[in-house]
C-alpha cells in the first residue's frame, strides 16, 4: 500500500525561545503502527505511533538519501527507510546494520487528554 506523504505545519509563537513543548494535535491523527511528518520551527520531524503503545520522534529524512522516514515500516523498535531499507532504532536513532549517521531524536509524549507533545530545541 502506498501512502502519499503529507506534512503538517504547526503554528506557534515565533517569539518563543528554545526549548519549547509544541502541541502537535490529537494522537488519533496518527494510526497505530504508522508515522506522520510535521514541520515544526523549520525542522521536519517524523512522529511514529508504535503498536506497543507510545510515541517516538526522529528527524524526518533518512541521512542516506533523504528518504521520507514517516512513510517507513515500523516494528520492533525500528523504522525502515522506504527508499533503500536502511534501519534505525526509534529510541536512540542509531543505525542498525548500516553505517549511516544516527538520526536526531526528539523527546515526545502524550498528554492526559490525548495530545501529542513534542519538545524541540531551536
Amino acid at each position: 500500500m502506498t501512502r502519499a506523504l503529507q506534512t503538517t505545519t504547526v503554528d506557534f509563537n515565533e517569539s518563543t525561545v528554545a526549548p519549547a513543548i509544541i502541541n502537535l494535535g490529537p494522537v488519533e491523527r496518527i494510526p497505530l503502527g504508522e508515522g506522520r511528518e510535521f514541520s515544526v520551527r523549520g525542522e521536519l520531524v517524523a512522529v511514529f505511533r508504535i503498536r506497543e503503545g507510545g510515541l517516538r520522534a526522529t528527524q524526518a529524512k533518512c541521512p542516506h538519501r533523504d528518504g521520507p522516514l514517516a512513510d517507513g515500516i515500523i516494528g520492533g523498535g525500528r523504522v525502515i527507510c522506504p527508499l533503500h531499507a536502511f534501519k534505525f532504532g526509534l529510541e536512540t536513532g542509531q543505525p542498525v546494520g548500516n553505517e549511516c549517521e544516527s538520526l536526531k531524536t526528539y523527546e515526545i509524549s502524550c498528554s492526559d487528554d490525548g495530545e501529542i507533545l513534542l519538545r524541540i530545541e531551536k
